[in-house]
């Protein structure tokens, strides 16, 4: 049931119909990494002086982000105990709009990931064939949504961490403009990447919640103070006219035949509503994915630095003396794929290396971004697939690069700070969900969304959306 639909319900029992379902599902799913009981929920709940359009909807929260004396772990065994004295901007902004969490989402550790197959929590399937994942890195949150266990949840974005598990289990997810969404109280990943945003049910859900998360923050000097609209103003508006970009670049790349032909039915529904589609070129495109894993990982091995064991998270026991202290808690509190990229990071910042590896794919960084900004010359919005395949089953990307290129179609938008929002646009025939990715200049979330609204509209009857979720 859409936020929309849930404002003329009784809330009350649709909270106690959530709890329900979240007890039904999750041994199946295992979406969430911590849940809360109908008593938890009332301690937390503020009773607003005024009605917001989330007042008394439940929502889940990606584990990255710190939710005031409900532990937060970032899926990570490093912070296993660990219960933060504040919250999150995010989190605090729907405490205020009257939102009740019902528990903290799942995700690959430290939103290390493509999968959720990297939590220290195991893994999150995906609710339309529990063989194959969820995506990543906000699996749980995505998961959660197209199982009707939540309306909605926040996650985050790095390099896809939205989009793509939003593409994998059918919902709607959002990437907001790099500085849209405020960063405090974020487990940090990687600083100048890292976006909070909604994943949803449908596209005018997702702007419901960006207008109460969105806006500046003195606590985040990232943030901009560029004027907050109302996204759910213009999600009706006419298309005709309009044009979308289609990049050359994207058709290769490792893309799957079943993902190619949803995208291009998409295209011809544009079509019908009158949009013009520009064929446009990218140059740059097939350097984003190095680019991002170099600068992402660079940030990564410095933002995890601060995890030693000595003001809080996990320390190893029995040690000589603080420095096998320090190595053995880094050694026993960090997964596989942390250590992959606190390696990776440090190695590309060192002394003889920097100018070889980081400088160099700071530059490309700002060739993507560029290549960007002249495509929105010609063009009102850039339309392309999210992920080069359907979900991929559970252990099937066993080596790293692998995974890694799941980012392909995404990562470019985050090293931009563009919005994008992924929205469902068919299924494979193992009925597994596609999307694709609606992406528009920075600040522009009320144009995307429009474009992302309308295709759903025009594809509300389609007989690709009467599929069913396993679970």
């Amino acid at each position: 049931m859409s936020i929309k639909e849930l404002q003329k319900q009784d809330k009350v029992k649709f909270l106690a119909d959530t709890l329900d379902r979240i007890k039904e599902v999750e041994p199946k799913l295992h979406a969430f990494v911590t849940t809360l009981t109908a008593e938890d929920v009332k301690k937390d709940y503020r009773s607003e002086s005024g009605m917001t359009k989330l007042s008394g909807i439940p929502v889940g929260i990606k584990d990255v982000l710190c939710t005031r004396n409900l532990r937060t772990t970032a899926s990570a065994k490093m912070l296993d105990g660990f219960i933060p004295p504040y919250d999150a901007t995010v989190v605090k902004k729907l405490k205020d709009a009257g939102a009740i969490i019902v528990g903290k989402n799942n995700c690959d550790a430290w939103a290390h990931g493509a999968s959720t197959e990297n939590s220290d929590y195991g893994v999150t399937p995906n609710p339309w064939d529990l063989t194959r994942v969820s995506g990543g890195s906000s699996g749980g949150s995505a998961a959660a949504v197209a199982a009707g266990e939540i309306p909605y949840s926040i996650g985050t974005d790095t390099g896809g961490s939205i989009r793509q598990p939003a593409s994998f289990c059918g919902v709607v997810g959002l990437k907001p403009t790099y500085g849209r969404v405020s960063r405090y109280g974020l487990i940090a990943m990687a600083s100048s990447l890292d976006c909070p945003g909604p994943i949803t049910q449908t596209v005018e859900d997702a702007a419901i919640v960006l207008n109460t998360i969105a806006g500046k923050d003195e606590k985040d000097a990232t943030t901009s103070d560029s004027p907050v609209p109302d996204y759910t103003k213009d999600l009706d508006k006419s298309l005709k006219g309009m044009k979308i970009g289609v990049p050359k670049e994207y058709f290769g790349l490792g893309l799957d035949k079943e993902v190619e032909e949803v995208f291009r039915n998409s295209l011809k529904v544009y079509e019908k509503l009158g949009v013009e589609i520009v064929d446009i070129t990218l140059p740059h495109t097939e350097y984003g994915v190095a680019a991002y894993y170099i600068i992402m990982t660079a940030e990564t091995s410095s933002n995890l630095g601060r995890y030693d064991g000595v003001k809080y998270g996990y320390n190893a026991k029995e040690s000589k003396d603080l420095i096998d202290s320090y190595f053995k808690t880094r050694d026993e509190g960090f997964g596989d794929e942390a250590k992959r990229r606190i390696m990776l990071g440090t190695y590309v910042l060192s002394s003889g290396y920097y100018d070889a590896y980081y400088l160099k794919a700071a530059k490309v960084r700002r060739l993507i971004h560029d290549d960007f900004i002249k495509a929105f010359e010609k063009v009102d919005v850039i339309l392309s697939p999210v992920a080069p395949t359907p979900a991929f089953k559970i252990g099937e990307k066993a080596d790293p690069v692998s995974m890694y290129l799941a980012d392909v179609f995404t990562a470019p938008v985050s090293l931009a700070g563009l919005p994008a929002v992924s929205i469902p646009a068919g299924f494979s025939k193992d009925k597994l969900p596609i999307g694709i990715q609606i992406i528009g200049p920075h600040f522009e979330e009320s144009k995307i969304l429009n474009v992302a609204h309308m295709f759903e509209k025009a594809t509300e009857n389609d007989e690709w959306r009467k599929n069913k979720v396993v679970v």
